[in-house]
């Protein structure tokens, strides 16, 4: 940690529309004085803007507006101007085919929100999944000032006695359903408790994992992954961001001062530790990517690998989001791999100080959520990185939610060539497959649905599951939700829509998965592999017009992030030009 404020006072960058008595700046000013602003607001005062990512259609972000008057006092207090701006918003339980495929579209919005408008510094308001990286990606493109604050997860389910984790019970319940163990009717009791108050998955899905990145990253103030969303203390820690943003703009502290490699570092071993989603991955690729940090799908193994996972929350664990925060929440995870020497303890944070100031005197209040030293969910519960002629850019593993049976396995490959193929064929009797088989899914990657649906968890065919079989390997080019489980081996790069491996493998042909070796075999010959991909033709057409021709034509691998190729390393000056 090397920074060193800017002097204050100086002029800013919303001066450019505001400062001075001009034709153009009397027409911005002028304009903005019909919402009843007092003409000394205009005086040089830091502009901030809240970037708000509220919507209907987003339940997780239901609740932000009244999260941004928290904000908003905040910077009154602080002596700032704040402004609030809708944001694109996108929910991954309305938006189909996948919030995925608009993830990169809302980052350049966001982008270009914040360098178009006079705003000095932003707050980045913020809740279901794919809200917290488009965010951080305009962000990091434009590297004003910037500080992240998550709505926060919803309150604990409870169905029958039992806690209803958000995401992880739905494919748990959907699973009993098929295999006759559990009733339509109990099934739909059990909808009415999944999800009982304002807020984000309770289960460490992606979400949470998003929001403890964005902690671990140093991009949020600390604590701020996990207090519940109907929590008194999510506000106050609103408003305290809120003051804290006016003083970064004061200082120029900027995403680029904070989201270094070595805080890169620091979240991939959180995420390990915390048993964070797998979409995790592409995520932070993509930020890494826009900050001009050399981040590689290798990096998850190596620095992830021999981190044990350590929160036992749902979907590797018992626990939920709720519990995780009364334990002293991410500040102990932190705390923990600090003392385990797996942080970079001076990484700067939004605070200005180090993060391991803000974690080393914390204490873990429930050692049954958060083990003590000694005891782990996993050993090893980094992401892991497979690597072979079936994948050979990597695809990606979460051993916490995998079986460990299933680690080393060779099975038959049952193939399905896109979505609509496995529906037709998965609940067919005659469907020639056992618990033995992996099931493949082609045609789902970031072209592929398009935009990387998160079907990669296939549910398992009904016959398998009357056995009481409730894993099998399954391997796609799709993601699959951060609330799901199972030995599923995602991201398959090359993706099958691009030509890859993936994309001529057979029913019948035999698969070698080694998750200790990270070896992922298609088992022919080069020689063979070769002439299959050589005859290899797409089998869907490419749309043609607006922004799905668009990322279909400029969409990158999964294993790069699955940004835009155009706007990789992107980040340059966020000065707006004169208008007139």
């Amino acid at each position: 940690m090397a920074f060193k404020p800017a002097p204050w006072p100086r002029s800013l960058r919303s001066q450019h529309w505001y400062g001075g008595n001009t034709r153009d700046v009397i027409y911005h000013r002028g304009w903005l004085k019909n919402q009843g602003h007092p003409h000394d607001l205009f005086d040089g005062r830091p502009v901030i803007g809240i970037l708000n990512t509220w919507s209907d259609l987003t339940p997780c972000n239901g609740h932000l507006r009244e999260l941004a008057e928290k904000v908003k006092a905040g910077i009154w207090e602080a002596g700032g101007f704040p402004v609030e701006v809708p944001v694109f918003s996108v929910s991954e339980n309305t938006y189909r085919p996948t919030a995925m495929l608009y993830r990169n579209l809302a980052a350049l919005a966001v982008e270009e929100a914040m360098r178009g408008q006079p705003i000095d510094g932003a707050v980045l308001l913020v809740g279901c999944d794919k809200t917290t990286p488009s965010l951080l990606m305009g962000a990091a493109s434009t590297d004003l000032p910037s500080i992240v604050v998550t709505g926060g997860p919803m309150l604990n389910g409870y169905f029958q006695g039992e806690r209803v984790g958000s995401g992880t019970h739905l494919w748990r319940f959907s699973e009993a359903v098929k295999a006759g163990e559990m009733t339509q009717e109990d099934f739909l009791q059990a909808e009415q408790s999944m999800s009982r108050s304002s807020g984000t998955c309770n289960t460490m899905g992606t979400a949470s994992t998003m929001a403890s990145m964005a902690e671990a990253l140093g991009m949020a103030l600390s604590g701020n992954a996990a207090i519940p969303a109907v929590d008194s203390r999510r506000r106050v820690l609103a408003q305290l961001s809120g003051r804290r943003i006016v003083q970064m703009v004061k200082d120029d502290l900027k995403p680029s001062d904070i989201m270094t490699r070595v805080a890169f570092e620091n979240a991939i071993r959180t995420n390990a530790a915390i048993g964070g989603s797998t979409n995790a991955v592409i995520h932070l690729l993509a930020i890494a990517g826009r900050i001009g940090v050399d981040l590689t799908l290798d990096d998850w193994d190596r620095f992830g690998r021999d981190v044990p996972t350590i929160v036992n929350l749902m979907p590797s664990g018992e626990y939920l989001m709720e519990e995780f925060f009364y334990a002293g929440g991410l500040p102990v995870v932190l705390k923990r791999l600090g003392e385990a020497g797996l942080l970079h303890k001076d990484a700067l944070t939004v605070s200005g100080g180090a993060l391991w100031d803000e974690v080393k005197d914390v204490r873990n209040w429930n050692e049954n959520v958060i083990f003590p030293e000694g005891k782990a969910l996993a050993a090893s519960g980094g992401i892991v990185v497979l690597k072979g002629n079936l994948a050979p850019n990597g695809a990606v593993l979460k051993p916490s939610a995998a079986s460990p049976h299933l680690m080393v396995h060779r099975g038959r490959a049952v193939v399905f060539e896109d979505i609509d193929d496995y529906k037709a064929k998965i609940n067919d009797e005659a469907l020639d497959i056992d618990e033995t088989c992996i099931m493949v899914l082609k045609n789902c990657g970031p072209r592929g649905y398009p935009g990387m649906a998160e079907v990669g968890n296939m549910g398992l065919p009904p016959k398998v599951l009357r056995k009481g079989i409730t894993d099998m390997v399954r391997i796609s080019d799709a993601r699959m939700s951060g609330t799901a489980y199972g030995t599923v081996i995602l991201h398959a790069a090359p993706e099958a829509a691009a030509g890859g491996p993936l994309a001529v493998v057979r029913t019948g042909d035999m698969i070698a998965l080694d998750v200790h070796a990270r070896s992922l075999t298609l088992e022919v010959s080069d020689v063979e592999l070769a002439e299959r991909l050589a005859a290899w033709r797409p089998v869907h057409q490419p749309v043609s017009t607006g922004y799905i021709w668009l990322h279909q034509q400029h969409v990158g691998g999964a294993d790069t992030g699955a940004d835009l190729d155009f706007l990789k390393g992107c980040r340059g000056s966020a000065v707006g030009r004169e208008s007139h």
